[in-house]
């Protein structure tokens, strides 16, 4: 199957009101080019180095979001031009976020991550981490950030019961956050959640974004 034709069958499977983010790391700029051609505009990279060079090659209006974790010291280089970092997992990120956002006199759109997955090697807050930096109020002085929602991965397992779990107990934080400390924001609206595998558990669990890479693109080439 085409490329194209994978990206046509994939937006059969995804509501309209769901953002289809086109996990592109690893893979070439023709494939996003191909892709871009078909209409994609949005994608997603977890590599600050190959996300800026992305960024230089190809067209001007595509929406580049850092899904990766990030590191402080690399948002400089991301912060005159990303549209939205997915993986916020501590304040002092969100701090440094902020101060680039400063710099490039631009709000910085956010997603603050969870650890929902049983896995420990995932990043993020956990639930009771993310209540309490939020309660302690340090973030409503960042003038630069502009938290948009919630993001999070469920576990790597054919447990489809288990991956719902997962979504669902994120989706029930988000409605505690939103109602907490977003109910007047009209932005605090993504819930990022859900990729290759198990995207269709996440928009059934309440998705707004979800991260599609080797459905659209094939296998990965770790060899780049």
């Amino acid at each position: 199957m085409m490329l194209k034709e994978r990206l046509a069958a994939l937006k059969k499977r995804i509501p309209p009101q769901t953002c289809l983010i086109a996990v592109s790391k690893t893979h070439p700029a023709s494939s996003i080019l191909e892709a871009y051609a078909c209409g994609q505009r949005v994608y997603g990279e977890n590599k600050v180095q190959e996300l800026c060079a992305k960024q230089e090659e190809l067209p001007g209006d595509i929406e580049w979001h850092m899904i990766g974790h990030l590191q402080s010291n690399k948002v400089k280089y991301i912060a005159p031009f990303v549209a939205l970092i997915h993986g916020v997992d501590s304040l002092k990120l969100l701090k440094t976020i902020d101060k680039e956002g400063r710099k490039n006199k631009r709000i910085i759109p956010c997603l603050l991550q969870v650890h929902i997955a049983e896995e420990s090697s995932k990043f993020g807050f956990s639930p009771e981490e993310l209540r309490e930096m939020l309660a302690a109020g340090a973030w409503q002085e960042l003038e630069f950030v502009e938290v948009r929602g919630l993001m999070g991965m469920a576990t790597f397992t054919e447990d489809k019961a288990q991956v719902q779990r997962e979504f669902h107990s994120l989706k029930v934080l988000f409605d505690e956050v939103k109602e907490r400390y977003f109910a007047d924001s009209s932005d605090f609206k993504e819930l990022s959640m859900g990729m290759s595998d198990d995207f269709e558990l996440a928009i059934e669990a309440g998705s707004t974004m979800v991260r599609v890479g080797s459905a659209l693109f094939g296998a990965r080439d770790y060899n780049l």
